[in-house]
């Protein structure tokens, strides 16, 4: 198990490597750029075959504790060692994002991304692989910290190489925010680990242990912000979310399905795995705020994407999905300042919930920008675009049109489906936050974050109703006729049905993650009796 679990992690950095090299002449197939993303497939699928084989192995009757670990010194003077293991907090994380890339591969293979070499496309995206696997995997802070930071460096090439409109600027915001708070978050990662009781240690299970013994609450409190902005910018929590449309926006349809699916995780799982159980004390006295900024990004979130729906707006489709990031993160951030097991549980639950139904979204946007040539709602609800006219998707192309839908409404919280269990135990939590909380201010918090919901459930059934459903012709007029689309095709069924699958069976069998999250938070916050 521990030599499975290094293989995950460095597997797609070896791919990433041999990606550049020439394809040797009996794997060519017809062409060298065919030959490269087939090899994409290969690697991402095998990544995704070890990381099933270690979810099989891993021992569900104990997912609270730390399993499949690897610990190796690297650097004796400052603390500093190879530690890698995986519990229930970052199995589900690992088994996403090696899902979530393979699927990614198997679509580009079938539909190669319009730019530069396929060879750099291909090299990127295993390298954006392999350090997000290392964050979900590492267990040492300064590990952490420099495989937050490789994420960075194929992301801003996807953007600014593979990217439409606006690509340059989206790009550069992406890696400007990032950076900025990643500086930050470094310098709370090294106050933490150079005050730690017993000496300079960044290991996050000795760390958690200690529960900030050694530390003065100041401390705490510095520690727990600097690295908190720094997650935030990632996650993204409002204000800091602005790079997060632009970058979407323009991002090739790979590159949006990664971001949304598994970089948005990386922060909200630092906040799980790092500051609530290192840094208690100063996480509790920013909970309140943390939850006020949560709850602002739920309706700020909710209230571009209706400003953005409105007939007339001019509003992108994909910047609207990019938009309710910002709100369905909002639910994520809240219930891990409840500080509770529910919230936090709650919290990880919408973290898979997200990425499975919002990577399900950016792929089909995707496929209608391929076939339509646009992205204008107002131009879908029309039938226009750049390829045809007429009727709305669902009579153009049916089946992507359901599809399109059901990924609306999931994504609305319908009960019985992924996105409900998250955002309802996010509310459960702020209904009894944890001890030393305002509970007026969290119900108050609880109240917002609900009219959210409403506000959600308003502009994704717009959405529906324009794109799928066509803007309503005049009484007595007969609907213009449209142009047939093509329709799901047989690598996208490939590419999407696994997340359609996933996102049903998360809803109508909640226990499936529950049940490996419950013990490992209630490890992580030893002292929170609910």
């Amino acid at each position: 198990m521990r030599l499975l679990l290094a293989a995950v992690v460095v597997l797609p950095l070896l791919g990433a490597g041999a990606a550049l090299l020439p394809a040797p002449p009996g794997l060519r197939g017809r062409s060298p750029e065919q030959a490269v993303l087939r090899h994409g497939v290969t690697v991402t699928g095998a990544v995704l075959a070890a990381t099933a084989v270690l979810a099989l192995g891993f021992d569900h009757d104990r997912p609270g504790t730390m399993q499949a670990e690897t610990d190796i010194g690297w650097i004796p003077a400052l603390g500093v060692r190879i530690h890698l293991g995986t519990d229930g907090v970052s199995l589900p994380l690992l088994v996403l994002t090696a899902l979530l890339t393979f699927l990614c591969a198997l679509y580009s293979y079938h539909r190669p991304p319009e730019g530069p070499r396929p060879q750099a496309f291909v090299a990127l995206v295993l390298l954006l692989e392999a350090g997000t696997l290392a964050t979900f995997a590492v267990l040492d802070l300064m590990l952490f910290f420099l495989a937050f930071e490789t994420v960075l460096i194929p992301m801003y090439f996807l953007i600014a190489r593979w990217g439409g409109a606006g690509r340059e600027r989206a790009a550069w915001r992406f890696v400007l925010y990032t950076l900025l708070g990643s500086v930050v978050m470094l310098l709370g990662l090294l106050l933490v680990g150079l005050g730690a009781e017993g000496g300079p240690t960044f290991d996050m299970t000795a760390l958690a242990e200690d529960g900030g013994r050694g530390l003065t609450h100041t401390t705490q409190l510095l520690a727990a912000l600097a690295i908190g902005i720094g997650l935030a910018v990632k996650t993204p929590m409002w204000p800091l979310h602005s790079w997060l449309p632009d970058a979407h926006t323009a991002a090739p349809t790979v590159g949006s399905v990664l971001l949304a699916g598994v970089l948005l995780k990386m922060g909200t799982y630092g906040f799980v795995r790092i500051v609530l159980p290192v840094v208690p004390d100063g996480i509790h006295t920013l909970a309140p705020y943390l939850a006020a900024f949560a709850v602002t990004g739920i309706i700020y979130g909710s209230l571009a994407c209706l400003a953005l729906s409105r007939s007339g707006a001019g509003g992108d489709l994909k910047r609207l999905i990019a938009y309710s990031s910002v709100g369905h993160m909002g639910f994520v951030l809240l219930g891990v300042a409840t500080l509770t097991r529910t919230g936090v549980n709650g919290a990880l639950f919408a973290n898979i919930a997200h990425g499975l139904i919002t990577g399900l979204l950016f792929f089909l946007v995707g496929a209608v920008k391929d076939r339509t040539g646009t992205t204008d709602l107002d131009r879908l609800a029309l039938g226009g675009g750049e390829r045809g006219g007429g009727a709305a998707l669902y009579g153009r192309a049916p089946r992507l049109g359901g599809l399109l839908a059901f990924g609306a409404v999931a994504s609305l919280g319908l009960p019985g489906l992924a996105g409900f269990w998250g955002e309802m135990l996010a509310l459960l939590g702020a209904y009894h936050p944890a001890d030393g909380l305002s509970r007026p201010a969290y119900l108050v918090f609880m109240a917002l974050a609900a009219l959210g919901t409403l506000l959600t459930a308003a502009y994704l059934l717009v959405v529906v109703r324009r794109v799928c459903m066509g803007t309503p012709h005049a009484p007595g007029a007969a609907p213009a006729p449209g142009t047939a689309l093509p329709d799901v095709r047989g690598h996208e069924f490939a590419a999407w049905i696994p997340l359609v699958v996933l996102t049903v069976l998360a809803g109508l069998w909640p226990a499936i993650l529950l049940g490996l999250t419950g013990p490992a938070v209630q490890n992580l916050l030893p002292g929170v009796s609910r």
